[in-house]
């Protein structure tokens, strides 16, 4: 199985992007859940040109993947997988839960820190929010969450079809709830128990400070209900709620070349994890 998973972990995931990019791009257009003010040939340009420099950026600065690592781990029996003696399938499973929280965590971090914010809100600044703004990340973002994804890896010494299917898992999830669909919302209410959906994230990337340090999860909604970072709704509503954040509204800013400099620009702004706006509303049940 490892032999396999190495063999074919590139085409797989790289298989699995394109499907999920195409379906979620086509069903944008089929049932779109808001009216986008700005297209996409202005926006598609930059967040699908950071993909490639993302790319080139991994395979230059890291000759093993996250994969490499997890088979690298099983052969020296690093890690906490390597001491327990668990069923094939649970271990494959546990591995998966608990890189998602670690996932979780690092997206936590990355809002709390300023240096690491700077980073990170590139991925925020985008004007609408629909499927490419879930690979809508800041290279520099990239290297570290690389990183740091591989000590966690090592220290689990999760099985290599775990981390594999981590992998493909978190970028399809990541292009699905990014994605501007509409999902009535009777079966919304009941996926997101299972999964992140797109009005679940959505909030997530709302000008408001404090709808911007909720909702951090990409694959499971478990964490952010357990650790106090859940909010259902926006208390605008989706359809009136503002995307992004307050330092770069120009649309010019949605340029690759400016995208890549936003860290180095403005101020932190007001990013602060424990940020919580006292008033509540219905937005905020669950």
């Amino acid at each position: 199985m490892t032999e396999v998973t190495m063999q074919h972990e590139s085409l797989v995931r790289l298989g699995v992007f394109a499907s999920v990019l195409v379906v979620m791009a086509l069903a944008e257009l089929a049932a779109p859940r808001r009216r986008p003010a700005i297209g996409r040939t202005t926006r598609w340009p930059g967040n699908l040109g950071i993909v490639v420099i993302d790319s080139l950026v991994v395979r230059l600065l890291f000759p093993v993947t996250a994969v490499g690592v997890a088979v690298l781990a099983e052969e020296r029996g690093w890690g906490l997988f390597a001491t327990l003696a668990l069923p094939g399938w649970l271990a494959v499973l546990a591995a998966v839960v608990l890189l998602d929280l670690a996932i979780y965590l690092q997206h936590v971090l990355f809002h709390a820190v300023p240096a690491l914010w700077r980073l990170h809100r590139m991925h925020h600044a985008d004007l609408e929010f629909d499927t490419t703004t879930g690979i809508r990340f800041h290279p520099v973002e990239i290297a570290l969450s690389m990183v740091l994804k591989l000590a966690v890896v090592a220290a689990l010494g999760a099985p290599p079809l775990a981390v594999l299917l981590f992998e493909v898992v978190l970028n399809a999830s990541s292009l699905f709830n990014h994605g501007n669909v509409r999902i009535p919302a009777a079966l919304d209410r009941v996926l997101r128990w299972i999964v992140v959906t797109p009005d679940m994230h959505r909030v997530h990337h709302s000008v408001i400070p404090a709808e911007t340090n909720s909702n951090f999860g990409f694959n499971l909604p478990w964490w952010d209900r357990l650790f106090g970072t859940y909010r259902a709704q926006p208390r605008a509503g989706h359809d009136a709620m503002t995307i992004g954040i307050e330092q770069f509204r120009d649309p010019r800013e949605l340029r690759l070349d400016r995208m890549l400099l936003q860290p180095w620009r403005d101020d932190a702004g007001r990013y602060p994890i424990g940020r919580r706006d006292s008033e509540t509303g219905p937005g905020d049940t669950i």
